[in-house]
């Protein structure tokens, strides 16, 4: 028995509140909070539950965080808010003593950098406090690190190649949107990429690598290699991986429509002044942009998330391919959400179910890797997304 409190309203908050809410004997009480109230009202309309509650929260403000924490006494915090709010959030569970669970990695709001040395400096406060925090605990990051731990303590000896490939093959009907936050979205792909190899990290430009990858019940879809925070904690995590790379799918008309944005500066983050008042490019892009919540009604098609890896078992090469397929439509009969909020919304549950029944237990920061990844991928299936396995039956990714 349990109390959560999720903090983020958002396509993955709707996701995460409603998959909590199936299992009331663990999770007994949930409040949804988000800085607009009504968000979460309309949510919590939809849900079956005994004892969920609402509430306002700015999550920039971790006095209000913790004013919130205090007042519900929740066992867990899962943060489903801002990558930006990330550390105000673990603030708050550090001068509160609550647990803490998150999806994305935290970047300043000033410059797209992807980096977890801001959260892992939290470390030694934790382990001191006595809590848990559990970082990237959505699919990727996520269940891609839980997949490749599961790898290694199942199939291999040692794990040298890493190629994780992310597939939405789904179409919502629109000219142009983005499946998660579009600030946070086209931030991502439009920083420099990079990729893990011989003990350095190799930085190129964006969409400069590519090729045509073979997703299950999918077929060939074009696939850019850019980088992706797992990649970070992997290579620290699995000191034997030689290279490790990041792949995902974007349709010619989403990068024509992307360069034009580019072109014209919606894409920037810095401020520019308009009418008298500094606003930012992107956030005006955002504002006109379809909400991504909004997609899922009509989305067709599937997502394919998985792990290519190479490496040793018995002093014997080895390939292992483990993958999720993800139906958009499934999702939306289920949760009222299309597939990538379905996909970042079950594992956030599942982590924070795990945290609260004792099966993920320690003090101080965790990535998902580092923890025990059987429970885990006991339960995913149950929860919406099966995955499947190949042992040296799949085509070497090199």
């Amino acid at each position: 028995m349990a109390k959560v409190l999720i903090i983020g309203a958002g396509g993955v908050g709707n996701v995460v509140v409603k998959k909590c809410a199936q299992e009331k004997a663990v999770f007994t009480d949930i409040l949804l909070a988000s800085r607009t109230k009504e968000k979460c009202d309309a949510i919590a309309k939809d849900i079956n539950h005994p004892s969920i509650t609402t509430a306002k929260v700015d999550a920039d403000q971790s006095s209000e965080v913790a004013a919130l924490i205090k007042d519900f006494q929740p066992d867990i915090v899962i943060n489903v808010a801002l990558p930006y709010q990330d550390l105000a959030i673990m603030d708050a569970c550090l001068e509160t003593g609550v647990n803490y669970l998150d999806t994305a990695n935290y970047e300043p709001p000033e410059e797209a950098k992807f980096e977890y040395k801001w959260q892992w400096a939290y470390q030694q406060r934790y382990q001191e406090a006595g809590i848990m925090a559990v970082l990237g605990c959505g699919f990727d990051p996520g269940v891609t690190g839980v997949f490749t731990a599961h790898a290694l303590k199942h199939h291999f000896d040692e794990i040298h190649y890493l190629d994780i490939v992310d597939c939405n093959a789904g179409s919502h009907g629109h000219p142009f949107a983005t499946n998660f936050n579009p600030e946070i979205n086209i931030r991502e792909i439009t920083q420099k990429g990079k990729y893990y190899e011989n003990n350095q990290w190799v930085e190129i430009d964006p969409f400069s690598i590519h090729r045509s990858v073979d997703y299950p019940e999918i077929g060939l879809k074009d696939s850019y290699v850019l980088y992706h925070e797992e990649l970070e904690s992997l290579v620290k995590n699995i000191p034997t991986i030689k290279r490790a790379r990041f792949w995902m799918t974007f349709s010619q008309e989403y990068l024509t429509h992307l360069r034009v944005l580019q072109n014209v500066g919606l894409t920037s983050i810095e401020p520019i002044e308009y009418e008298g008042k500094q606003i930012v490019p992107l956030n005006f892009l955002k504002a006109v942009l379809p909400i991504p919540s909004s997609l899922g009604e009509n989305y067709q098609g599937q997502t394919s998330i998985g792990c290519h890896i190479r490496g040793l078992k018995d002093g014997k090469q080895r390939t292992f391919y483990i993958y999720n397929n993800c139906d958009h439509a499934e999702s939306y009969k289920e949760v009222g959400a299309q597939a990538i909020s379905y996909t970042t919304g079950v594992p956030a549950m599942l982590g924070a179910l795990l945290m609260v029944t004792g099966e993920w237990q320690g003090k101080g920061v965790f990535n998902v890797e580092q923890l025990n990844p059987d429970p885990f991928l006991e339960k995913l299936g149950k929860y919406g997304l099966p995955w499947h396995q190949l042992i040296d039956e799949t085509p070497i990714f090199e």
